[in-house]
């Protein structure tokens, strides 16, 4: 039981609840930039305060005992709670204002973020807005966890993107998706239709992209397995390869940026579209400065 007179550090709280997410002491620690033993301390102050064990050694990790798991539920809402009274008063000011985490894919961070960021600076100089690339399904989960505030992610036709108690989702755009050819000059042979690809080499992601399973199951309702033999997250590398001559690939047009495609561009059956998206937690959706980038992000998808 907690001792009288007791109350609960909303911080150590957290770092329970982070446990609880990251699954290990040093995670939670390189997390949140503190030290492992200093994050075990104040674990330890927080089984003192509460009366009751809060973590089990099983092998070389801890386990969360029933009692830090209802912990780690009042503290969800408490965050919750906090966040909620943060947007609010910040709606209650004349001036938007604070700091937005960002998590973004590079195809977004390339053709969208540039103009949203420059409508920031210039609609609400007093935001500070961070930005980092990441992989959108890791974005989602890390947003959730409250690592950032706003995720723009994607997803892929006939792959659903990962949902998570709490985090909304507005639709920025649908971006069609085509193959990727070299130009006439650098060809190996002609491609008209996917099927004329199938003795070509071919640049995807690494496995456990979406993009990448989405490409695999395309190229085999095809009728052929695709030669993969480069592998790289970086979308300007795919595109340096197939303007030389060297791969093929499926490309979405926000790649392009409203430029002028530098490689051949050949439509898909059925004409598949991936959707771009942004998330922010609930709790937190109208904060000024959120609401304010969302909008920007949505005009430069316009």
């Amino acid at each position: 039981m907690v001792l009288e007179g007791t109350v609960l550090d909303v911080r150590r709280l957290r770092l329970l609840r982070e446990l609880k997410i990251r699954g290990t002491i040093a995670e939670v620690a390189a997390a949140l930039n503190f030290s492992p033993s200093s994050v075990s301390q104040q674990l330890s102050v927080l089984e003192q305060e509460t009366g009751v064990e809060l973590l089990r050694k099983v092998g070389r990790r801890v386990q969360l005992t029933p009692q830090a798991e209802i912990l780690v539920g009042h503290t969800d809402a408490l965050l919750d709670t906090l966040e909620r009274a943060e947007a609010d008063l910040g709606a209650s000011l004349t001036t938007v204002s604070g700091t937005i985490r960002v998590a973004v894919f590079q195809s977004a961070a390339l053709a969208l973020m540039p103009a949203a960021l420059s409508a920031m600076r210039r609609d609400h100089p007093d935001v500070r807005v961070e930005m980092v690339q990441h992989e959108p399904e890791t974005a989602l989960a890390e947003t959730w966890a409250r690592d950032f505030d706003v995720v723009v992610a994607e997803q892929y036709p006939a792959h659903a993107a990962p949902r998570h108690p709490g985090l909304d989702r507005r639709q920025l755009a649908t971006d069609p998706i085509r193959l990727a050819c070299p130009p006439v000059a650098n060809e190996i042979h002609p491609v008209l239709r996917i099927e004329d690809a199938a003795d070509l080499p071919w640049v995807m992601e690494p496995h456990g992209a979406a993009s990448r399973h989405f490409a695999e199951q395309l190229c085999r309702r095809a009728g052929f397995e695709p030669d993969v033999r480069y592998q790289t997250a970086d979308l300007q590398a795919q595109i340096r390869l197939i303007e030389s001559g060297n791969a093929v690939a499926l490309i979405p047009d926000l790649q392009w940026a409203g430029e002028p495609a530098s490689c051949r561009l050949v439509d898909l059956p059925d004409l598949p579209r991936r959707t771009i998206f942004t998330s922010a937690r609930e709790s937190g959706v109208t904060r000024p400065a959120i609401v304010a980038f969302r909008a920007a992000l949505e005009a430069a998808a316009a």
